[in-house]
C-alpha cells in the first residue's frame, strides 16, 4: 500500500464572486470588435452601403470567396438546448448561455477561433436540426454542446448529413480524443498491445459511446471492449434499456455487471458518477491498471482511493488538481483550427485518430518553462503522472492543428489544402503568441543560416532546455559554458539528455585550448585601464560572460546569449569589456512591443540615462535600423509630454534639436517631434497637424530618457495586453543579447536567435 499522492489546492471562490465576475462592467464574456476602420464616411462606405456590393456580387458568382470576403472561414457557432449543462442537468436553454459565452472565449483564447453562442430553445431533435441546417452560410463549422443523450446522435447525425461544413458535439469527439491521448501514451508506459489490451467503458452516453467508437477505430479489438450502463454490462442479446447506439457496441460476454467486467480488465474509463468505482473493483484489474475516472466534478474513485489499495495505477481523471487532466480545451480549439484551415467539409474519424496521436506524442516532449511555471517550479515530465499535455501548453497550437489539416488532406475532405506547412506552423504560433509571428521570419532565416551561439550560463537548467530547444529547431551549434560534470548532473536531474548530441558543445573556460588567447587578447584591451594580465586571466577563467565574449571577438563563435544569473547593466558593463561598438554606431536597447496586432519599437530602454539631442538622433536612426531588419518601414516619432511646441518647454528642446539633426542628416525614413504619445500612435490626433512628416501612425517611439523608456515598456506589460520583447541590445561590433533575470526557456531561445541573426546590426 503506498502514500496518496499530494494534491494541489483547488481554486476557490464564492458564488458572489462567480456572479461579479459576469456582471462587473460590460456583462457576460463577449463583445464583436470590428477588424475594419470605422472611423469615416468612407470607411463605412466600404463596409456597408455602397461598397458592400462588391463582395455580395463575387460571393454569388463564387461562393468559395466567403472564406475570403467574410468572416465565415474562422467563425463558428457553440450552439446548444441546455438538456445537459456540465454536471448540472437539463436547465434550459437560456441558463446554458453562459456555458455557451465561455466555450466561445475558449476558442478565441486557445486558438484564435472567433465564435458565437446560440441558444435553441427546444427540446426536440427534428425542431433542433431544423433551426441549426439552415445556419451553414454564416459559419465555418459548428460546435454542439451539453446536448443530453440520445438526442446528441439523432442532432448529430442528420447535421452532418445535412451541411457542407464540420459538425462536432464536443461533449463526444472531445473527451474521447484528449482520453484516447492519454490511453496510447499509458499503454506505452505500460508495454501494451492495443490489439490485445481489455477495456471497460462504464457510462453508454454521448461522451462513452463516443469514446468506444474512436478506440476501436484506433486498434482496439471489438472483443476487448465491454461498455457498461447503470444496468450492467451491453451483452448480446440483452433487450432492457437498449437503444440502436447501445446495441453497435454490445459484447458477446458473459460478464453482467460492472464488478464482472472489471475483474483482470487492464484499463478502465468512467464516464458516469461519483463512486461508480469501488476498492475492490480496482483491486480486481490486471497489473498495472489504467483507470480514467472521468465523471465531473467528482471522479467514480479519486486517485488518494486508488493509492490506498493499489501502486501501480495510471490514474486520470476530468479534475485540474489532479494530475493528467482530460480536459476537451485540449480538442476542440485546435481540431475546429486545424478543419478550418483547409475549409474541411467535415470532421471524420480520421481527423480525430490525427488529433489524439498528436496530443500524445506532444506529451512525450521535454516540457518548457511555460507550463512549468504553472507547476510552481515542479516540472512535469513524461511519467504515470504526466501522459497528457496541460491546457496551457503553449506548443498545441502549432502541433494539433497541422495533424488535423493533414488528415483532413489525406481523407479529401480538404477545400483549401495548405501547400507550404512549415510556414502553416509558423501562423499558427503566431495566432497565439504575437511574439511567435514576428520571429517566425527570423528563425527562418537563422535555419538557412545556422550559426553557433554561446549560452553563458550553462550550468542552468533553464539555460540548458534553451540550449537543447535552439539544437532541436535547427537554429545552429549551442554551446554551453560551464563544468562538464555540473552540466550534465543539472541536465540528468531536470531529465534531459544531452549525450550524443553533435549540435551541443559544453566548453569549460579553464580547460580550452584557447584559454590563453582569450587572456592575452582582453589584456591587450585592458592593461591601460587598470588590469593586469593576472587580472585578465581571472576573469576569462572564472567569469563566463568574459570567456564567451572573446569566444565571439575572436570567431571561435558567432553569437551569444547571457544575463539568467546577473542584472542587465552588470552583463552588459562584462560584455563591452570585450566588444566595442561597431563602427560609426551607438549602443542601444530597443523594445519591442506587440499588442492589437501592432508591433512597435520603443528605444532607448537600456543604456542611455538622459540622452543629449546628438544621441537622441543616434538613437533614432539605430532604431530604424532594426525596425527595416524585422521587416518594418520605419516610421519614427521623438516622443515627449509636449506636441509641436505645445506647452512649451526647455526640456522638450533636446528632441526639437534632435528633429533638426535628423533633417540635415537627410536620413532616409520618416520622422517627427516633438510629439506625444498619444499623436504619434493614433492616426486621428496625428491627423490634426497636417504639416507632420509621418503619414502614418509610428512604429519607432524615441524616448527622451531612459526612464521614460523602461517606466512605459515595463507599465504595458505588466498591465497585460501587451508583450514585450527585450531590451535587444543593437550597435555593438558582434552580435550578443542579455535577457532579464529569471528569463524562461523560450525567453532564452529567442534572444539566441536575435542573436544569431544579428538583430543589433
Amino acid at each position: 500500500m503506498s502514500t496518496p499522492p499530494p494534491r494541489r489546492p483547488r481554486p476557490t471562490f464564492t458564488d458572489q464572486e462567480a456572479l461579479a465576475f459576469h456582471s462587473q462592467g460590460r456583462p457576460g464574456k463577449l463583445e464583436v470588435v470590428p477588424t475594419k476602420p470605422m472611423a469615416t464616411q468612407r470607411d463605412l462606405s466600404l463596409a456597408y452601403s455602397p461598397g458592400v456590393a462588391v463582395p455580395v456580387k463575387a460571393i454569388h458568382e463564387d461562393p468559395s470567396r466567403a472564406f475570403d470576403l467574410t468572416a465565415r472561414g474562422n467563425m463558428v457557432a457553440v450552439i446548444s438546448n441546455g438538456t445537459a449543462i456540465l454536471g448540472l442537468g437539463n436547465l434550459g436553454a437560456l441558463a446554458s448561455k453562459p456555458v455557451m459565452e465561455g466555450k466561445a472565449v475558449l476558442f478565441k483564447r486557445f486558438a484564435d477561433v472567433d465564435s458565437i453562442d446560440l441558444e435553441v430553445d427546444t427540446e426536440d431533435a427534428d425542431a433542433f436540426v431544423n433551426s441549426v441546417r439552415y445556419l451553414g452560410p454564416s459559419f465555418g463549422g459548428i460546435n454542439l454542446e451539453d446536448i443530453k443523450a440520445p438526442e446528441c446522435f439523432i442532432i448529430e447525425e442528420r447535421l452532418r448529413e445535412l451541411m457542407d461544413i464540420p459538425v462536432f458535439h464536443d461533449d463526444q469527439h472531445g473527451t474521447a480524443i484528449i482520453a484516447a491521448a492519454g490511453l496510447i501514451n499509458a499503454l506505452h508506459l505500460t508495454g501494451r498491445d492495443i490489439k490485445e489490451t481489455r477495456l471497460v467503458v462504464n457510462g453508454a452516453g454521448a461522451a462513452g459511446i463516443a469514446c468506444v467508437e474512436l478506440l476501436k477505430a484506433m486498434g482496439f479489438s471489438p472483443n476487448n471492449v465491454v461498455l457498461c450502463d447503470t444496468k450492467g454490462v451491453i451483452y448480446r442479446g440483452r433487450e432492457s434499456g437498449m437503444n440502436q447506439w447501445k446495441s453497435a457496441h454490445a459484447a458477446a460476454t458473459d460478464a453482467r455487471s460492472l464488478a464482472d467486467a472489471l475483474d483482470g480488465a487492464d484499463a478502465v474509463f468512467g464516464l458516469s458518477v461519483k463512486g461508480a468505482f469501488t476498492p475492490e473493483m480496482i483491486a480486481s484489474m490486471a497489473p498495472q491498471p489504467i483507470i480514467f475516472a472521468m465523471a465531473n466534478p467528482d471522479p467514480e474513485i479519486t486517485p488518494e482511493e486508488v493509492a490506498a489499495i493499489r501502486d501501480d495505477a495510471i490514474v486520470a481523471t476530468g479534475r485540474s488538481d489532479y494530475p493528467n487532466q482530460v480536459n476537451n480545451v485540449l480538442g476542440f480549439p485546435y481540431i475546429f483550427r486545424g478543419a478550418l484551415d483547409v475549409q474541411a467539409t467535415t470532421i471524420n474519424m480520421e481527423m480525430k485518430i490525427a488529433a489524439a496521436e498528436s496530443l500524445a506524442a506532444l506529451a512525450r516532449e521535454d516540457v518548457p518553462d511555460e507550463v512549468a511555471a504553472a507547476y510552481q517550479g515542479s516540472r512535469p515530465r513524461f511519467g504515470r503522472e504526466y501522459i497528457i499535455p496541460v491546457p496551457f501548453d503553449p506548443r498545441l497550437i502549432s502541433t494539433v492543428p497541422p495533424a488535423v489539416a493533414q488528415a483532413a488532406m489525406d481523407t479529401g475532405v480538404a477545400r483549401r489544402p495548405i501547400v507550404d506547412k512549415r510556414a502553416y506552423r509558423g501562423q499558427l504560433s503566431a495566432r497565439r503568441d504575437p511574439v511567435a509571428g514576428t520571429l517566425n521570419r527570423i528563425f527562418e532565416r537563422v535555419r538557412k543560416f545556422p550559426k553557433r551561439v554561446v549560452f553563458a550560463e550553462g550550468e542552468e537548467e533553464q539555460v540548458i532546455r534553451a540550449a537543447l530547444s535552439f539544437a532541436n529547431q535547427g537554429l545552429g551549434t549551442a554551446i554551453l559554458v560551464g563544468r562538464e560534470d555540473r552540466i550534465y548532473e543539472t541536465a540528468t536531474f531536470a531529465g534531459i539528455e544531452l549525450e550524443g548530441r553533435d549540435n551541443i558543445q559544453i566548453m569549460n573556460a579553464r580547460l580550452s585550448k584557447r584559454n590563453t588567447a582569450y587572456a592575452q587578447f582582453l589584456y591587450d584591451r585592458l592593461q591601460r585601464k587598470g588590469f593586469l594580465f593576472r587580472d585578465c586571466q581571472r576573469l576569462i577563467n572564472q567569469d563566463r560572460n568574459h570567456f564567451g565574449a572573446a569566444m565571439v571577438a575572436l570567431g571561435d563563435a558567432d553569437a551569444l546569449v547571457t544575463g539568467v544569473t546577473r542584472n542587465y547593466s552588470t552583463a552588459m558593463e562584462e560584455i563591452r569589456r570585450v566588444i566595442d561598438p561597431k563602427p560609426g554606431h551607438r549602443v542601444i536597447g530597443v523594445s519591442l512591443c506587440l499588442a492589437r496586432g501592432r508591433a512597435v519599437l520603443v528605444a532607448d530602454t537600456a543604456i542611455h540615462e538622459m540622452p543629449s539631442a546628438d544621441e537622441l538622433a543616434e538613437i533614432a536612426v539605430e532604431a530604424a535600423g532594426v525596425a527595416r531588419r524585422l521587416g518594418y518601414e520605419p516610421r519614427v516619432a521623438l516622443l515627449s509630454f509636449s506636441t509641436f511646441g505645445q506647452p512649451r518647454a526647455e526640456r522638450a528642446e533636446r528632441v526639437q534639436e534632435a528633429v533638426e539633426l535628423l533633417e540635415r542628416k537627410r536620413v532616409d525614413f520618416e520622422f517627427d517631434g516633438e510629439m506625444g504619445a498619444d499623436v504619434a500612435l493614433n492616426a486621428n490626433q496625428l491627423a490634426a497637424y497636417p504639416f507632420s512628416r509621418l503619414k502614418a501612425p509610428a512604429n519607432v517611439l524615441v524616448m527622451p530618457a531612459f526612464h521614460s523608456a523602461a517606466i512605459s515598456t515595463k507599465m504595458l506589460q505588466e498591465l497585460g495586453g501587451t508583450t514585450v520583447l527585450g531590451p535587444l541590445i543593437v550597435g555593438l561590433d558582434k552580435p550578443v543579447q542579455i535577457v532579464t533575470l529569471g528569463s524562461t526557456d523560450a525567453d532564452i531561445v529567442n534572444m539566441a536567435a536575435l542573436a544569431a541573426f544579428n538583430i543589433g546590426g
